[in-house]
């Protein structure tokens, strides 16, 4: 490209900078994953008890603890709108770099397919839709919706999460209240033993690892705050303290949900539930209660949907700008948002509920991308501190590569427990791994955009690779 043709390039093809403060990036974080603890999660229960599923919290909120270091480390370097990709482009080359920005597009598009569903759930619960009208017609207006408010603007979606995601945080606040008093022990485990199960673990050991994908849940998404580095105020400052401070806070609102609902009306009966909070409450008799929830959870999956959207389009606009998917999908109009890219997450969403149908297979398929990505960004940090110690980092991971190596080793365990809760739905998402690839090798390498921002960091590692 000569300079004015990439000056043009990239003008069209730019965000909204300086738009998003520590408080709404903090709140982003939040709100990628607070729906987790509304609707999602339970499906754990039933695939491996109470106890499996609390390992699987815990387990996998130390994968992501180790994760979210390392990435809190990488973003305050390389602080660009291709976060995790980007990262591992510079580490693991293109063919890394697209793998590993592939992986966070399936984790972004497959996770707002499956929240859209539990809204319906949620919508339905309260009965104040029309008799017939099917669970369908509200995933398309909640993709409609939301996805119009993303295109108006950066800093007024964000904003708007904000307040959601607050009204969110309440209602777990109000959920709390209502089941402490209701809290016994013996609920946690009133699950009837299958053959090879104990009171404790009543699906066994096999149970407890399909347990995993549903600890993830708890946490899905809060890796995609440095996908909004490009529109920060301070990157390298900002992003590793809110998207540390953000993991503290769904730690505890995960761990009280885990623990409440089901020491207060029963695994039994969690494992099964549609909407967890809601019949919970209505169980231990506070209906009052239980509609506040109803409707604020609402705020909760309409929260996640709303930043999950924002994520995927900001991958999928990175990835377009520098080449690796069509570059026409990272236009920007007058109000900086990459509208196509957003309306194109709408329509893979739509289709995939309503070829798919089921919320649960769409969380395992969400897991199997994260969980992809997550091994290959641990690497990436593992890589980039062996072979480039000197890069300037506004934030060093506790524990170095010691704490990303254990990170890598629980994503990959993770990725393997996909495939006991649903075979079918992990091999989906095997081959879109495989056709992506073999789209990048035939076909995108070759057009990629010399002075995107993620290959110019990578051109910047060579050139001082070379002076050494």
């Amino acid at each position: 490209m000569k300079n004015e043709a990439q000056q043009e390039y990239f003008e069209k093809r730019s965000l909204k900078q300086g738009t998003v403060g520590w408080v709404l990036l903090t709140g982003l974080g939040v709100s990628y994953v607070i729906s987790g603890d509304f609707s999602g999660w339970n499906y754990g229960i039933a695939n491996g008890g109470w106890l499996g599923l609390c390992v699987a919290f815990v387990a996998m909120g130390l994968m992501y603890g180790c994760t979210v270091f390392g990435i809190a480390e990488l973003s305050s370097a390389l602080p660009t709108a291709g976060a995790g990709y980007g990262f591992a482009r510079r580490a693991l080359g293109k063919t890394g770099g697209f793998v590993t920005g592939l992986a966070v597009l399936i984790e972004y598009v497959c996770a707002p397919a499956a929240i859209s569903t539990f809204i319906a759930n949620y919508v339905f619960e309260l009965g104040i839709l029309p008799e017939g009208v099917p669970h369908f017609a509200v995933v398309v207006a909640a993709y409609v919706i939301f996805i119009a408010v993303h295109i108006f603007g950066v800093g007024e979606a964000l904003k708007l999460m904000l307040a959601i995601t607050a009204v969110a945080a309440v209602a777990l606040l109000v959920f709390a209240v209502g089941m402490i008093p209701e809290f016994s022990v013996d609920r946690l485990f009133d699950i009837a033993p299958a053959a090879g199960g104990s009171t404790l673990l009543p699906f066994g050991v096999a149970g407890a690892i399909a347990a995993l994908p549903f600890g993830i849940w708890f946490f899905l998404g809060i890796e995609g705050v440095p996908l909004a580095a490009e529109e920060a105020r301070d990157p390298r400052r900002d992003i590793p303290r809110s998207i540390i401070f953000a993991m503290g806070i769904l730690v505890i609102t995960g761990f009280c949900v885990l623990l409440l609902a089901a020491g207060g009306s029963g695994s039994q009966v969690m494992g099964t539930s549609t909407a967890p909070l809601v019949d919970a409450l209505n169980d231990a008799d506070h209906p009052s209660f239980a509609l506040f929830v109803n409707v604020a959870g609402l705020f909760g999956l309409v929260a996640s949907f709303f930043s999950l959207i924002y994520a995927g389009s900001r991958q999928m606009f990175a990835l377009s700008r520098a080449g690796y998917l069509p570059s026409v999908l990272a236009l920007t109009g007058s109000r900086k948002t990459p509208a196509l890219s957003l309306l194109l997450i709408g329509v893979i969403g739509i289709v995939l509920v309503a070829v798919v149908q089921d919320g649960d297979a769409l969380i395992n398929m969400a897991v199997f991308g994260a969980c992809v990505s997550y091994a290959l960004m641990n690497l990436s940090h593992i890589v980039l501190r062996r072979r480039e110690p000197q890069m300037d980092r506004g934030y060093l991971t506790p524990g170095g590569v010691f704490t990303t190596t254990l990170g890598l080793l629980l994503s990959c365990v993770a990725t393997c427990s996909t495939f006991f809760v649903d075979v079918a739905a992990a091999v989906a998402v095997l081959v879109m791994f495989v056709l992506g690839t073999a789209y990048f090798l035939l076909y995108a390498r070759f057009h990629l955009v010399a002075n995107a921002p993620e290959e110019e960091f990578a051109r910047l590692a060579e050139a001082e690779s070379d002076l050494r």
